[in-house]
């Protein structure tokens, strides 16, 4: 198996800013959503750090401008606003698993979803505390994995786009 040549400075720019603009866009969009469930829900905790995420989505956008605009710091705030990103999830989620509040999960059980709960073996209220962690659990690995990758595929495209960027010809 032969290994491709890397891309040509050029190319990887390009790439970069079609990433971010796709990734803000899609940060920017979902943080505002998960945003306004949680302020339906009277979630202010989840409300601010949902806020946060989508601030990070306009990082991203803002990035791709400057690298648009000749920037090489755009990069910057490329790789910044995804490990922003990570450290709010990851600090929504440690949140949440240390204040635990299965009432409203409570609410939302039906009778047949009772009869679920026994046929596991657990109780409506540990099943629900395992449903809770699982899914807290989870969207930190996601967080991880996602806007760390970003992360890490920005940075290491950062010579190349600064590369692109100082080589380009001047406009007159």
């Amino acid at each position: 198996m032969t290994k491709s040549p890397p891309l040509l400075p050029a190319e990887a720019l390009e790439r970069v800013q079609r990433h971010a603009r796709l990734n803000g866009t899609w940060v920017l969009a979902m943080g505002g959503t998960f945003a306004l469930i949680g302020a339906t829900g009277g979630e202010l905790v989840g409300v601010l750090v949902w806020l946060l995420v989508a601030g990070t989505g306009a990082m991203a956008l803002h990035g791709a401008s400057l690298l648009q605009q000749g920037e090489p710091r755009g990069t910057g705030w490329l790789v910044g606003g995804q490990l922003f990103c990570v450290g709010f999830i990851l600090s929504l989620c440690a949140w949440q698993l240390t204040h635990v509040d299965l009432a409203p999960l409570h609410a939302a059980v039906t009778d047949d979803m009772r009869g679920s709960f026994k046929q596991t073996g657990l109780t409506e209220d540990e099943f629900l505390l395992l449903t809770y962690r699982l899914s807290y659990g989870i969207l930190a690995l996601v967080a991880l994995l996602y806007p760390g990758g970003m992360a890490l595929y920005y940075q290491r495209r950062r010579a190349a786009v600064t590369a692109a960027l100082t080589d380009a010809p001047e406009s007159e």
